[in-house]
């Protein structure tokens, strides 16, 4: 073609030509019919070159190809396939070069959608299914530029076909699907945003067709390969769940499309009903984690990667059930019975709890659903279970537990508005106060050394006071009934506490803190050594939480260092005048002045009797 020649098909759009007339129509009928006679001669290099030609016209440029056009196109091959006459080897070739180019212009508008449907059925029809899934496969990793998640619908619907006609190993056939899906699924979530909501339900409705053939897969099977492909399918329900809330995640996608997306979170639901799923293993992983490892055993480590959300997806489908009357309705008693038996089991509630992180520490989901997900953490976390747990040998280890408060924490700094703020920090409150005194001390260290927010570090000291001021009325309960208990010893939280407090007084980096970014974090340190001092001064632990070389060291490399910057400041304060920024340092100034000098009073008065 000369370089100024316009393309064959856009020749057809011009001058009102019909499309039933057009030059590409005509190619089109003489490529199939070179086909058939090739098949009938058994000229297999003409064949090949036929078939290929045929797909060569049906991918005409976005800019080429009217919908009108694409259309008869379409129309044109289903009649040449329709025929009684039609050979089965131009067929099988056909089904070869076709699925992608049909696919694509089944994209467009009009009924191009419906005719390259029933092409690709009729395909999935007549050729070998085996050989249909790679083909469909292979399709799928095509990317398309314009109306990607149609052409993607097309596809997985003719998946969904070919699997219902699979008749042996299945669960091989599935390995080599699933992960084919979910890739591309995973990969053109950007194209269904807030103004293609529709399109996002018709993806994932399309993928739950691919759950529903799998599900009748599972019903011809029995024994333990029935349980690993209903395991296969639950983990694959999950991961579509949270791919699909990833859609979500802005508030205007969330406006346009939750209540859609709801109705499909149901169907997808059910699958997992099905599988043998249970509300209580969706709150607290362990159907998840059972899942994964009938898997794991049979060395699918690389599959099981294709379902790196499914925990998301688990969290998700519990919270979507407490927020959504349709769920809610379909789980009935069963979901109510669940959320009883985490409130009143101790290791039951922990593992929910460690659940929760997966949705608050990701960005891919919208802060109404992370609403919710706290609304029902602070449900199931209550002070009943504090002193059962303590003892507990099961309890979860410090990794998880650190975990699932740095997601709060995520939440608390994050979150849009204040209400939800103050829900996130009453959430983490609450998830403290359950934690074993043996490993609540060590937690709350571990928040502020890897805290990079001095009004969060700010937060997390006043809970180490409020921890401290505890264990200090439980020591004095214990000693009041029982003087023997009185051993003199440190308590066990002691060492920890000034290590916290010299972090922030004393910095690593050296010399006193900077004031004028650090006054928050400095004056919930101060406040919490005055604690200290105050509790150290009574009865026979005098002399044992502060010893003469630290008191020393508190009184020298803390406080006179500290006294000495406040001095510096207040001085250039009162050179300055008073700006606005001057005025709001006087303020911050003022509370860290007074706790300050009374800490000195207090190091000063013990310091006497040394």
């Amino acid at each position: 073609m000369a370089r100024d020649e316009p393309s064959a098909a856009a020749v057809d759009v011009a001058d009102g030509d019909s499309p039933s007339s057009s030059p590409t129509l005509t190619r089109l009928r003489e490529a199939l019919a070179a086909l058939s006679k090739a098949f009938e001669s058994g000229d297999t290099a003409s064949s090949d070159a036929a078939a290929a030609l045929v797909a060569e016209i049906l991918s005409p440029s976005d800019a080429d190809a009217s919908a009108a056009l694409s259309e008869q196109m379409l129309r044109e091959v289903h009649a040449f396939l329709s025929r009684p006459s039609s050979n089965q080897m131009a067929i099988d070739a056909l089904s070869l070069e076709l699925p992608k180019p049909v696919a694509k212009l089944g994209a467009r508008m009009g009924n191009c959608r419906d005719i390259a449907r029933t092409i690709i059925e009729f395909f999935v029809s007549n050729c070998s299914p085996r050989d249909m899934l790679c083909i469909l496969c292979e399709a799928l990793d095509t990317p398309v530029a314009l109306n990607g998640s149609a052409y993607l619908v097309i596809l997985l619907d003719g998946l969904a076909s070919t699997l219902i006609l699979i008749q042996r190993r299945h669960i091989e056939q599935v390995k080599v699907v699933l992960p084919a899906i979910l890739r591309v699924m995973h990969a053109n979530l950007s194209e269904c945003d807030g103004e293609h909501g529709m399109s996002a339900v018709d993806l994932f409705s399309a993928a739950l067709r691919i759950g529903n053939a799998i599900q009748e897969m599972c019903k011809t099977m029995v024994n333990h390969r029935k349980e690993e492909l209903c395991s296969i399918l639950g983990l694959y329900a999950l991961q579509n769940i949270a791919l699909l809330q990833a859609l979500v995640s802005s508030e205007s996608k969330h406006q346009n499309i939750q209540s859609t997306c709801g109705s499909v979170v149901l169907q997808y639901s059910k699958l997992l009903m099905f599988c043998g799923f249970t509300y209580l293993g969706l709150l607290t992983g362990n159907d998840v984690t059972s899942a994964t490892t009938k898997l794991s055993k049979e060395e699918d480590d690389n599959f099981l990667d294709c379902f790196s959300f499914a925990m998301d997806g688990a969290s998700l489908v519990v919270v979507w059930t407490s927020m959504h009357d349709d769920m809610s309705k379909y789980a009935g008693a069963e979901f109510e019975s669940a959320l009883k038996e985490v409130q009143d089991n101790c290791i039951r509630k922990w593992e929910a709890i460690n659940m929760f992180r997966y949705v608050l520490s990701s960005v891919n989901y919208s802060w109404a659903i992370k609403s919710h997900s706290l609304d029902l953490l602070l449900t199931l976390v209550d002070d009943k279970c504090s002193e059962e747990t303590n003892d507990h040998v099961d309890f979860p280890c410090s990794t998880q537990i650190f975990a699932i408060l740095k997601a709060i924490e995520r939440v608390m700094i994050a979150a849009p508005d204040t209400l939800m703020r103050k829900k996130a920090f009453s959430a983490l409150k609450r998830v403290i106060s359950v934690v074993p005194s043996t490993q609540r001390f060590d937690i709350l260290q571990a928040l502020i050394e890897n805290s990079m927010f001095p009004s969060l570090t700010a937060i997390l000291l006043d809970l180490v006071k409020n921890e401290v001021l505890r264990e200090s009325r439980r020591a004095d309960q214990v000693n009041g009934s029982d003087r023997s208990q009185d051993s003199g010893e440190s308590p066990p939280w002691a060492s920890q506490v000034l290590e916290l407090v010299e972090l922030i007084l004393r910095p690593p980096e050296g010399g006193p803190p900077c004031l004028r970014d650090h006054s928050e974090e400095v004056l919930s340190a101060l406040n919490l050594l005055r604690l200290i001092l105050i509790i150290d001064s009574r009865g026979s632990r005098s002399a044992k939480m502060l010893r003469d070389e630290k008191i020393r060291a508190v009184y020298s490399e803390w406080l006179l260092p500290l006294r000495s910057v406040v001095t510096g400041i207040q001085s250039e304060l009162e050179k300055d005048g008073g700006d606005d920024d001057e005025n709001q340092m006087a303020c911050l100034l003022n509370p860290v002045q007074l706790v300050l000098h009374r800490c000195i009073e207090l190091v000063e008065e013990k310091m006497k009797g040394l």
